[in-house]
């Protein structure tokens, strides 16, 4: 892993890429901090924090296109592969290092809120640390679904493009969550999509007809099985599906300097499951 990450790390720094994500993420949020803070004589940075997490979906596209698509467009992939590392390593070595790019740009702008502490008679410490934790969060959160878009791609542009709409449409969530149905039936009819979903996923993991239709029917008698005993259960289940796919819409209780293990928990699952998904995907391409 920590040749993958060096490789990264120097890569980032031989090339522009690294360069215009520092420069930017610092200059937006420099500019915000400018017009918020320091015209309006305001001394509440988590408000610059909360208004810049939008910019996640122009500026993680430019740290994770690359990632992956480089390495397929010049065909360097399976001798990457064929290395004695394994996936994971390599993975969690090309993430690591965005994220190290990512952590260097955040400590910069942690200069802002200190400049504040020098003029402001109090400081709201830690409402902009909890700010800070779940700004982070939800960056780290991007870079791994970035990551991932990276893999499915050897074309730079498309996985920046895919990148952008990925996050976009994440960043959408929780709108589309609140205009959904809540019905009971609705609702039952949605988790039989997934359980048809979740088995046509196993069906191309493993070639297997016969246990991909066996799981499909088993999960879509549970399901109808616990319809019938108490439909209830299938309440809002909808808009608690999507609202786990919006990294913004628990953002708000971290800027309030509430930090809630639930959330951090959150996080942490959404970033592995998409490192995950970025694994096996190459597990898979690379058995082919």
């Amino acid at each position: 892993m920590i040749p993958i990450y060096k490789k990264e790390m120097r890569t980032y720094f031989t090339q522009m890429m690294g360069y215009l994500f520092l420069a930017f993420m610092i200059l937006l949020i420099g500019l915000f901090f400018t017009i918020m803070n320091l015209m309006f004589r305001d001394a509440n940075f988590q408000s610059v924090l909360s208004n810049t997490t939008m910019f996640f979906l122009f500026l993680v596209p430019i740290l994770t296109m690359r990632l992956f698509s480089e390495e397929a467009r010049h065909k360097t992939d399976q001798l990457l592969y064929t290395s004695p590392l394994s996936v994971t390593q390599i993975v969690l070595g090309k993430f690591l290092a965005a994220f190290t790019l990512f952590a260097i740009a955040t400590a910069i702008t942690v200069s802002f809120p200190l400049m504040l502490n020098i003029f402001a008679d109090s400081l709201p410490v830690s409402r902009i640390v909890g700010a800070y934790i779940g700004w982070i969060l939800v960056g780290v959160s991007c870079i791994a679904v970035g990551v991932f878009i990276s893999v499915l791609t050897d074309n730079q542009i498309i996985a920046a493009v895919g990148t952008f709409a990925a996050l976009f449409l994440m960043f959408l969530m929780e709108a589309f969550a609140m205009s959904m149905p809540t019905s009971n039936f609705a609702s039952f009819i949605f988790v039989g999509l997934i359980i048809l979903a979740v088995a046509g996923i196993w069906f191309n993991s493993t070639r297997n007809i016969l246990s991909s239709v066996v799981l499909a029917l088993l999960g879509i008698a549970v399901a109808i099985g616990l319809y019938l005993f108490n439909s209830s259960i299938f309440d809002g289940i909808i808009v608690r599906t999507l609202l786990w796919f919006s990294v913004y819409a628990r953002y708000d209780s971290f800027a309030a300097g509430i930090l809630s293990i639930s959330d951090v928990v959150y996080y942490v699952s959404f970033i592995v499951l998409f490192i995950y998904l970025s694994i096996n995907v190459i597990e898979k391409r690379r058995w082919r």
